[in-house]
């Protein structure tokens, strides 16, 4: 496909594009969104899908949780829990099975889906230290805001082959790159995605909004939740050896939560550690350079 800067992402991102969400995964966001479900509730759409109930049980038994004993049945598994945390661990695991795995050169999907996992757990942990109310949607939409950037490597490969190496030529963000050849970026084309699978409004909203880090922290409190997640997104990759965005990350950091590099540090050993005992679960390797080695 021919792009310049009048595509319509419409036009990339045409229906045959788009996969398919899995029904199970669809139904526990919804339902996430409405206080009055339950374990009950939650455990039908679990229980309809064999593999997806296998998963969870694997989830809820893994060391990372502990019981003492085995958790046999989906409805103890998510009054132990917490449903937020199953629901995540569900659309992780849906969303994993459907993004395809590009032939674009260097591109590793596996490190992305690091990426994510790590973003994910720093956003729910930066929304937590900040009191945020919705620490477990924040994980949701980091770990869903690259989830575009297979599918746009697949369809426009010689555009994004050009955009990946002045990225790393000239140290710049590729939401930027990418408004300027397209007028879009890969926040605007997961929000679609995300629109086309009915997810919940704040996670479209969350995920659209993660490329415009100093609108958010301009907003004052009724942002906060979103400049975390938009935050996350500019954590190094797994893949990257340096950090160009470090000082711009810091000084957002910094705006956001009024604290010094000593808790940011901490911050980081903490995501650190989750993301070493999370990884395994989701059959991801370990990042080889953690968070802490950046600032340390």
């Amino acid at each position: 496909m021919t792009t310049d800067a009048t595509t319509s992402l419409e036009d990339v991102f045409h229906s045959e594009v788009l996969p398919a969400l899995p029904h199970s995964a669809i139904t526990l966001l919804q339902m996430s969104q409405n206080p009055d479900s339950g374990p009950a509730d939650f455990a039908k759409p679990i229980e309809a899908d064999p593999g997806l109930m296998g998963q969870v049980l694997k989830f809820v038994n893994s060391s990372y949780f502990g019981f003492s004993r085995e958790i046999m049945s989906v409805q103890q598994a998510l009054t132990l829990v917490g449903t937020r945390a199953i629901t995540n661990f569900a659309l992780w695991n849906a969303v994993f099975s459907v993004i395809p795995n590009p032939k674009f050169g260097p591109f590793d999907l596996k490190a992305l889906w690091q990426d994510s996992l790590r973003r994910a757990l720093f956003a729910r942990t930066l929304g937590r230290s900040i009191s945020a109310t919705n620490s477990e949607d924040l994980f949701a939409g980091a770990l869903l805001q690259d989830m575009a950037i297979p599918l746009l490597l697949k369809e426009l490969p010689t555009e994004y082959e050009d955009l990946v190496q002045r990225r790393a030529d000239e140290g710049r963000r590729l939401s930027g790159l990418e408004n300027e050849m397209f007028g879009w970026d890969h926040a605007d084309a997961a929000a679609m995605l995300a629109k086309q699978w009915n997810l919940p409004d704040e996670f479209v909203t969350l995920i659209e909004q993660h490329t415009h880090l100093a609108e958010l922290l301009a907003g004052g409190e009724a942002q906060q939740g979103a400049a975390c997640v938009a935050l996350a997104s500019l954590l190094p990759s797994c893949a990257d050896e340096s950090w160009p965005e470090r000082a711009q990350f810091v000084d957002g950091f910094q705006q956001l939560t009024g604290k010094a590099d000593a808790e940011l540090l901490q911050m980081f050993s903490d995501v650190d550690a989750a993301t070493a005992e999370f990884a395994p679960m989701l059959q991801l390797p370990v990042p080889k350079s953690d968070l802490v080695s950046y600032i340390s």
